[in-house]
């Protein structure tokens, strides 16, 4: 007991000694090393240092704090930029290309009118085809035809062989659906049938070089290349049914060869203005009225 007693006091002696430290008085001078003039002179203790020492410490991390929260200063700390910074980019994006089309067209209005006091006639617009280096790598494609694809058409043919609604090699009515059409590419459809607006067939978006396909037997009846469409080829079947393909990279066909189903006619390309992307344009005619091809196979 007595032990426990010497221990406790010993304690607290310390605890009082460490105390009384903290409380002992110091004096900071600052003197003229030359004349040992005091200058400045201040009485410290070792707990008010730690006092200063701590608020100061806080008081840093509060305006740290304040800065990077309230204040434009936070964007130039690494990893923490503006949340609206990526829209704003969008929107200052999206009013220079505005800006840049009004440009060109006040630019073409000024252009018409000194024409017009002038009185010259107005510059025709260069309708020549652009220089398509890639044309020439199309030429010494090899189609190998695999033994499935053979036998389907074989079943396709003799289907059509000893099917009733065919006579003489043409059809007995005038109904489209009678057909079996072979799909020109498989892809995702991303504009849709609407002649409403103008929109006669469907765009299908594929790789840039894959092989676009006859969807039925037939000639072709026109190849050419046009400012909007790009390059363009078209092919007569039966029953007055006209397929189109457009905005294709090059055409493996010419006017007035006699083409298969499934044999490959064209590359789908980006071709002419009216394109966003790698995709076929096809159309479906029918006695001069466009159908809508999904309704006749699938993409």
């Amino acid at each position: 007991m007595q032990q426990v007693l010497n221990m406790t006091t010993e304690k607290l002696s310390r605890w009082q000694a460490f105390r009384k430290k903290l409380h002992d008085k110091y004096r900071l001078v600052i003197m003229n090393d030359s004349t040992f003039e005091r200058k400045i002179s201040f009485r410290l203790t070792r707990m008010n240092v730690f006092v200063v020492m701590g608020a100061a410490v806080m008081l840093l991390i509060v305006a740290t704090t304040f800065i990077i929260a309230y204040t434009p200063l936070r964007e130039y700390i690494p990893g923490y930029g503006d949340v609206n910074m990526q829209r704003e980019l969008y929107h200052l994006t999206l009013k220079t290309d505005s800006m840049e089309k009004e440009i060109i067209r006040r630019e073409l209005y000024l252009k018409n009118i000194r024409y017009i006091i002038e009185g010259r006639d107005f510059p025709q617009p260069d309708m020549k085809k652009p220089s398509d280096t890639s044309i020439h790598q199309y030429k010494n494609l090899n189609f190998n035809i695999s033994p499935e694809d053979s036998a389907l058409r074989n079943d396709i043919e003799s289907i059509d062989k000893y099917n009733l609604s065919f006579s003489s090699g043409t059809h007995s009515d005038n109904s489209i659906s009678n057909f079996f059409f072979f799909t020109p590419i498989k892809g995702m459809v991303v504009n849709g049938f609407n002649p409403a607006k103008g929109h006669y067939g469907i765009d299908i978006a594929a790789n840039q070089n894959d092989a676009v396909k006859a969807t039925l037997d037939g000639t072709v009846i026109f190849t050419g290349w046009t400012l909007e469409t790009g390059y363009i080829i078209s092919i007569q079947h039966s029953n007055n049914i006209i397929s189109v393909y457009k905005h294709n990279s090059t055409l493996l066909k010419k006017t007035g060869d006699y083409v298969k189903a499934g044999d490959p006619i064209a590359i789908v390309g980006n071709t002419g203005e009216l394109t966003t992307g790698p995709h076929l344009h096809f159309e479906l005619w029918h006695n001069g009225t466009a159908a809508n091809p999904k309704e006749f196979m699938s993409f």
